[in-house]
């Protein structure tokens, strides 16, 4: 890619942000009872996966961690869709399609996660795929980053960082499950 490459979160970063989100869950729900952690293929997964992890030490409880693809509910799904490196991922046990409905949703409170939060169309999908799965008691979002630029009415109730962009630049996740390390960049 052309252009400048500058870090705006380290490991260390990601990590204390990810902590920060965790308390305020269980402080916004009064625990995690009733709660699923929902995260957006592919780096929403992991992002949800650590957020459990987290909730697990402060509550001494497991919280239910699920995935969901949204390819087949994405409205840009002819323009190539989101980039990321997340092709060569296998489906696990994790995932939620259509068809199988393994995700419960019915009367839970879902927490669903994505790495970056821009125009607000890959949130819309997630929540049309949810949808199709029940009806949710409510539907909480938590991103890594919020770059500003919404086209829908869309707000995050937990985020990592906000980092104001033009909409020439980009920002790039890279989580060691994935990418072999953990960072936040922004591309000029």
């Amino acid at each position: 890619m052309d252009g400048q490459h500058r870090i705006i979160m380290d490991e260390t970063a990601i990590r204390r942000a990810l902590t920060r989100i965790a308390h305020e869950i269980v402080e916004k729900n009064k625990g995690i009872d009733n709660c699923v952690l929902v995260g957006i293929r592919t780096r929403g997964i992991y992002l949800a996966q650590r957020i459990a992890e987290q909730i697990r030490e402060i509550e001494g409880l497991p919280v239910e961690v699920k995935g969901i693809d949204i390819t087949l509910y994405r409205d840009d799904r002819g323009t190539g869709g989101r980039s990321g490196s997340g092709s060569e991922q296998s489906a696990s046990s994790l995932e939620a399609s259509k068809d199988d409905n393994v995700i419960s949703v019915q009367d839970k409170r879902i927490i669903l996660f994505d790495d970056v939060l821009y125009t607000g169309r890959t949130i819309r999908a997630a929540m049309d795929a949810l949808m199709d799965c029940g009806r949710p008691q409510t539907i909480q979002l938590a991103v890594l980053v919020d770059r500003g630029h919404r086209e829908l009415p869309i707000r995050p109730d937990y985020v990592g960082k906000n980092v104001p962009t033009s909409k020439q630049e980009q920002i790039q996740v890279s989580l060691q499950e994935v990418d072999h390390e953990d960072k936040v960049t922004i591309i000029h």
